[in-house]
């Protein structure tokens, strides 16, 4: 029983020894878990920044595309009232050579009286 009792010891103690941490490993260990979380918080931090870089940017783009829009709108507008006057031009000019011939028929039908 003895005998039984030293081998169990010897098995045993160097077990339990090599499994049990130091302090020191204790205070490393935690410190790089501080590290870490310290890590995580600072990315954290970069990306909510990043989301509301992003965000703002979507914003402007939002603001610039409907300002674009409305030039657009805008433009051809500017174009359906210029091609409006440029057809009321052509008209006018069509009624101002139907009158030139009316003239000029009366003028050539009263030189042969």
């Amino acid at each position: 029983m003895k005998k039984l009792f030293l081998i169990t010891m010897m098995l045993v103690l160097p077990t339990l020894m090599i499994s049990c941490a130091t302090t020191g490993e204790l205070e490393k260990v935690q410190a790089e878990q501080k590290m870490i979380d310290a890590k995580a918080d600072q990315a954290l931090k970069d990306a909510q920044a990043a989301k509301a870089a992003a965000d703002a940017a979507q914003v402007k783009a939002d603001e610039t595309s409907a300002r674009a829009d409305s030039a657009i709108k805008a433009a051809e507008e500017r174009e359906k009232a210029a091609m409006e006057k440029e057809k009321a031009a052509v008209e006018k000019e069509k009624i101002a050579e139907e009158k030139a011939k009316k003239a000029d028929a009366a003028f050539q039908k009263s030189m042969k009286k």
